[in-house]
């Protein structure tokens, strides 16, 4: 939003939602209709075509995104090295407006405008004539409509809302308010009229221009230099004529410089251009690909989350995911979906990539996606293939310098690598530090219990993070009451003997705290009393079946307040959230221990060691519901 909002800054479908598509609807299904009935030399492909073009924009322009963000989050060739966080992803999220925006216009233009019906599929002297007209009065008259908006009138009440985003993302070069956009429609379709209405408008001519202009605008946001040296030293007029990067970068962080669209000619010509940006552009191309201190390796869950990890959709990757996927998802995208999944899991799945980049003080941290899903770790013949991944990822993360790799989700699983022991045995000369993070999930757990609790009910698989939370508790003095004999055999070993370690015999389910894994059913769920607060100790969220209960957060902390660059959800958990088997890595970069932490360590041991080590380190715990305080 502007400073000061001036008058038509609101979308008129903004309060519609994901609804607004709705609205082309209509000119849809009478194009389809009017192409069908009428006879074929009346038949209008162009207007056919119109609605494959909103849908081409829209793809187009979230490629733009997802290479942008890969490519920033590795750090090479990066122009500003400034944080992205909530509030800029929030403010973007409405970037298809103008590409809806744009396709009613088309349609409106396609009945009302000369020329413009039953349009040729080629027009060469239409393609030079369109050029010719953006390259003279386009690129001139935004250059001073441009520097118009930067008086403080219109810069208050309209542009500032555009620059509020110092650090620019593809979908920035799109967000303005609604006022701005009309008066872009009006500049942009100059080339657009002008050639119907000489009649030499063409299919290809009018799906070029638009495709050339959504290129321009993403490539001159992206915060990576992509133009090579050599580009500009073999032509030099280029850098009159093509915009870079970095070029507008300097506009997005001088405010008062290199106003022109994609073409610089006119900021030479009128003495706008910045003196910094032969030396911006340099560094930037200098600029080396970042060596993370602490990685930390997860996974896609459901077939659903790449759209909600951070490549994916920005606006669905700021939220937690979701227990059931937006409507359009469900009905509209599953094709896609099953084909983008296939591609990630066949034609990437050969090794890990960076897709999140973070700083918290001196610690450079990465996010690696290992491109399998949630159903690959359940079965056995993926297993090998996983950890052989796994294993590359840690032996070049451990060639680099990394100092610390956490194993996230079900990268650790015992039935998997032993918590991670595997690698440790196989490579006992690994610089790198490996944690399991499950010392660090025990204890957030054990601390997740209210105070003054005295019995705690257990359900779940005894895993290692389990085993550690049984033990603290009964280390206390808290009765830990197993719901099935089975659990309570695993965890009681032979010739082991746990005090306050019982199991349940009895058909009173009076715990008021349950400790559960992602295993408890829906009838034992049913069988707890009203009031009770369930605390999952798995990765996986509990659903929430009882309206009468308390459910609370996965293991998980919130980040200290300065963390930086963090501008997505982690799967399921809140903003600002991180599962307590990546603060486990963190932590243990931060103090700088020289042991690993998976396997068979027992460092749960020491939970409360590692406790107050995040709590010094600034992570919050995550406050319980007030009654259970």
């Amino acid at each position: 939003m502007a400073s000061r909002p001036g008058a038509l800054t609101e979308w008129p479908w903004s309060r519609l939602g994901s609804f607004k598509y709705l609205l082309v609807a209509p000119w849809v299904m009478s194009s389809i209709h009017s192409y069908a009935t009428v006879k074929d030399e009346e038949k209008d492909l162009g207007r056919l075509l119109i609605v494959v073009l909103m849908m081409w924009r829209i793809v187009h322009s979230q490629i733009w995104i997802s290479v942008s963000r890969q490519r920033t989050a590795m750090g090479r060739k990066k122009i500003v090295d400034k944080p992205i966080e909530f509030e800029q992803v929030d403010r973007e999220r409405t970037w298809d407006d103008q590409i809806l925006f744009n396709t009613l216009l088309i349609y409106i233009a396609n009945i009302i405008l000369p020329g413009s019906a039953c349009l040729p599929v080629w027009r060469l002297d239409g393609v030079i004539f369109m050029a010719l007209l953006h390259a003279g009065p386009v690129e001139f008259l935004y250059y001073w409509f441009h520097r118009a908006l930067h008086h403080h009138f219109l810069y208050s009440r309209y542009h500032s809302h555009h620059h509020s985003s110092i650090v620019t993302e593809p979908i920035t070069s799109v967000v303005h308010p609604f006022a701005e956009h009309i008066a872009y429609s009006l500049l942009f379709s100059i080339p657009l009229v002008t050639a119907s209405l000489c009649g030499v408008l063409s299919i290809v001519s009018l799906i070029a221009y638009i495709t050339y202009i959504d290129f321009m605008n993403n490539m001159g946001h992206c915060n990576f230099e992509i133009f090579p040296k050599r580009l500009f030293h073999f032509f030099p007029p280029l850098k009159l004529l093509c915009y870079t990067p970095s070029f507008h970068s300097l506009h997005h962080t001088q405010f008062r410089t290199n106003y022109s669209l994609f073409m610089p000619i006119y900021d030479y010509v009128y003495g706008t251009t910045d003196k910094g940006g032969e030396s911006l552009y340099e560094r930037s191309l200098e600029r080396e690909e970042e060596s993370p201190d602490v990685i930390h390796l997860t996974h896609l869950t459901t077939l659903d989350s790449i759209y909600q990890m951070r490549l994916g959709f920005s606006s669905l990757s700021s939220r937690p995911l979701w227990s059931r996927p937006p409507w359009y998802i469900t009905y509209f995208m599953w094709p896609f979906t099953l084909l983008f999944s296939f591609f990630l899991t066949s034609a990437l799945s050969s090794r890990t990539f960076v897709f999140e980049r973070n700083r918290l003080r001196n610690l450079t941290l990465h996010s690696h996606l290992l491109p399998k899903f949630s159903f690959h770790y359940k079965s056995q013949r993926h297993r090998e293939a996983i950890n052989n991944i796994i294993e590359a990822a840690i032996l070049e993360a451990d060639e680099k310098g990394v100092r610390v790799m956490s194993l996230g989700l079900m990268n650790n699983r015992e039935e998997l690598n032993g918590c991670g022991d595997m690698y440790v045995q196989k490579h006992p000369k690994l610089k790198i530090k490996l944690v399991d993070g499950s010392s660090m999930a025990a204890a957030v757990v054990v601390n997740s219990i209210p105070k003054g609790t005295t019995e705690v009910m257990f359900r779940g698989k005894p895993t290692k993070v389990a085993l550690a939370i049984v033990f603290a508790l009964c280390q206390r003095g808290v009765k830990v009451v197993v719901l099935r004999a089975e659990e309570h055999n695993k965890i009681l070993k032979p010739g082991v003997n746990i005090k306050n370690l019982l199991l349940h015999t009895s058909k009173n389910y009076s715990p008021k705290v349950w400790l559960v894994g992602d295993e408890i059913r829906k009838e034992e769920q049913m069988k707890a009393k009203e009031g009770t607060l369930f605390i999952p100790f798995s990765h996986l969220p509990l659903h929430e079946l009882r309206e009468d209960c308390l459910y609370h957060s996965t293991p998980a902390m919130l980040v200290p307040k300065s963390a930086q660059n963090i501008d997505s959800c982690e799967n399921w958990l809140g903003r600002r959230v991180m599962s307590a088997w990546r603060v486990g890595g963190i932590v243990h970069a931060l103090e700088g221990w020289e042991e690993h932490d998976c396997g068979n360590t027992r460092n749960f041991f020491h939970l409360q060691v590692i406790w107050e080590a995040a709590l010094r380190h600034d992570f919050r715990p995550i406050l319980l519901p007030s009654s259970h305080l």
